[in-house]
Formats: C-alpha cells, structure tokens, sequence
C-alpha cells in the first residue's frame, strides 16, 4: 500500500480487521473442534468393537503338540488380524485427533494475539500509517498467511504491492540507442 492509502485509513479499520481475522480464526477453531469430536467418537465407537471383539475370543487358545497342517486359519486367528487393523486405525485417527487439536492451538494462539493487537491500535496507536505497519509486522512475524487459505492478509497485499512497484515498467516501441 502506498503512504497516502494508509494515511487516509483510520486506526479503527485496523482494529476492525484485526477483530475480523480473530473470528474468522475462532470459527475454524470452532469447526475443527466440531471435525475433533466426530473423530472422537470414531474412535469411541471402534474402542467399543475391539472391545466386543476382545471379549468374544475364547478366554484360553487350545494349543496344539504339533504345527497344524490346515491352510486356514482358525476364527480366533482371523479376529486377531481383525482387531489389531482395528487397532492401527484407531491410532491413526487418535493421531489425527492430536494434529487438530495443535493446529487448533495454533489458530487460537493467532486469534487472541489479532485481538491483543486490535487493543493496543485502539488505545496506544493514532496514526493509520503506524496501524498498518504494526499489523503488517504482526501478521509477518506469526506467518498469518499460513492460516487464510481464502483471504489476502495485510503482509500479503503489502507484498504484493510492493513486488509490483518494483517491477521494471514495460520498454517503450520507440527506443533511443
């Protein structure tokens, strides 16, 4: 942005935007929270099978003197494989869990430090030119763009202006040599 776009922005857009970008990270906080308690009940109900599974298999497997020469496999055999795939998948989806509930961390850790931002604009900044540059060092700092998948951030468009300020200007037809 140039300096005359900032200096005809008030303090209180910026505020605005920093709230804006707070709830907008609550409400992905809020969505994956929704997609963490599906998956917890996944787990809860495969938790329940293997369980099922578990107390269906015989308390004692007869042994045999000698190795079995039956291609197939007995039924305990076969819920074992059974129940361990279960168990594998229940892992994974626990695993899951855990990197939505960091990523969630993450997005509310982003949100409170847009609204502590957004407080300070409000009560310690008076000059626009001085917002933007706070939230554009704040957004750079906390690789806010990482987190909008579907909006430009303030250091992304600031970027973006500046890349195309300081592209060369296109060759004139007539050129003097």
């Amino acid at each position: 942005m140039s300096d005359d776009a900032a200096d005809d922005l008030a303090v209180d857009e910026f505020v605005e935007y920093c709230r804006t970008q707070a709830g907008l990270l609550s409400g992905s906080v809020e969505t994956m929270g929704e997609e963490a308690d599906d998956l917890l009940d996944e787990i809860d109900q495969e938790m329940a099978e293997i369980r099922s599974r578990l107390e269906a298999l015989p308390d004692e497997v007869e042994a045999t003197e000698s190795p079995s020469t039956a291609d197939v496999p007995d039924a305990s055999e076969v819920d074992v494989a059974a129940i361990e795939q279960l168990q594998q998948e229940l892992e994974e989806k626990q695993l899951l869990v855990e990197a939505k509930q960091a990523r969630m961390q993450a997005f509310q850790d982003l949100a409170a430090g847009y609204t502590d931002l957004a407080e300070e604009l409000s009560s310690a900044v008076d000059d626009g030119q001085e917002a933007l540059t706070r939230v554009i060092e704040f957004e750079a700092d906390a690789d806010a763009p990482a987190y909008f998948d579907e909006r430009e951030t303030m250091v992304e468009a600031a970027a973006a202006s500046a890349e195309a300020e300081s592209e060369p200007e296109p060759e004139s037809e007539s050129r003097s040599e």
